[in-house]
């Protein structure tokens, strides 16, 4: 099973360790495109125009910080992508506290999304950075569009014959879409929030919360060791770890999209 999630904007404040170093990195096919986006960031970040820089980057005059430290990514400390993202889902999914097994799983399984490296696993070594999926970087355009032209063969060998769990935001979830027999063998999923309105039953669609379900859900896929086979084994498997799932009839060719409705928070 291949499980794709989202960055989190909130990262570690420094690496820990040596340089970012491109031939660590999994996923090798995406070097040449990783560099690319490198080299433009660092030249836009190192300009003389810093507010062209910050509105490119979607940065506040009060982040001006995140372009210094974006200026040395190539020779600044890194750490494991899983102590670089401390996000809510990050901070729900809490890798460091799963056991050994678990731990090992979620290394092979777990890939992240990324507007500077593509895609990354969780022990892939990387800086700190700025740079958001929704930027326009000069010589590479939208990010978006950029990687929606790299990553489909390469996602596509990752994923292999299993099933996908994705669990991407809507941004990066546009830079690849699997397609024909890969698309009906991935799963995605949507948070609903079900309360009670004066007896009446109230859905809503949730963003801060849905991250942490998102992270809770994969801390839950690993501990029990969950191993499907096929897109109909992960939704039943989502369903005996107690979640309440519910998705319309499966349509050839398409991604099964399933709804999680949860009514605690």
């Amino acid at each position: 099973m291949l499980i794709l999630l989202p960055p989190s904007e909130g990262k570690a404040d420094a690496g820990t360790g040596r340089r970012w170093n491109p031939d660590k990195l999994s996923l090798p096919e995406l070097n040449p495109a990783r560099e690319r986006v490198l080299d433009a960031l660092v030249t836009l970040s190192d300009g003389p125009d810093e507010e062209a820089a910050r509105a490119a980057l979607g940065l506040s005059e009060g982040q001006r910080g995140e372009l210094r430290r974006n200026a040395r990514l190539r020779v600044a400390a890194t750490a494991p992508a899983a102590q670089i993202y401390t996000g809510v889902l990050y901070e729900a999914l809490d890798l460091a506290s799963l056991p050994a097994e678990a731990q090992r799983a979620a290394r092979r399984s777990i890939l992240v999304s990324s507007g500077l490296w593509g895609a990354v696993r969780l022990a892939d070594r990387i800086p700190p950075y700025r740079c958001p999926i929704g930027a326009r970087l000069p010589g590479i355009g939208a990010l978006s569009a950029y990687w929606r032209g790299e990553l489909a063969p390469v996602l596509a060998g990752a994923a292999g014959r299993g099933p996908v769990l994705d669990l991407r935001s809507g941004a990066y979830a546009a830079t690849w879409t699997p397609r024909g027999d890969l698309a009906e063998r991935t799963v995605t999923v949507r948070v609903l929030h079900e309360r009670d309105v004066d007896g009446v039953p109230v859905r809503s669609v949730v963003s801060h919360f849905n991250k942490a379900t998102k992270g809770r859900l994969v801390r839950d896929l690993l501990l029990a060791g969950a191993r499907p086979r096929t897109a109909a084994g992960l939704v039943e498997v989502l369903r005996e770890l107690k979640y309440t799932v519910e998705e319309e009839a499966p349509t050839a060719g398409r991604m099964r999209q399933v709804d999680l409705v949860v009514t605690d928070l």
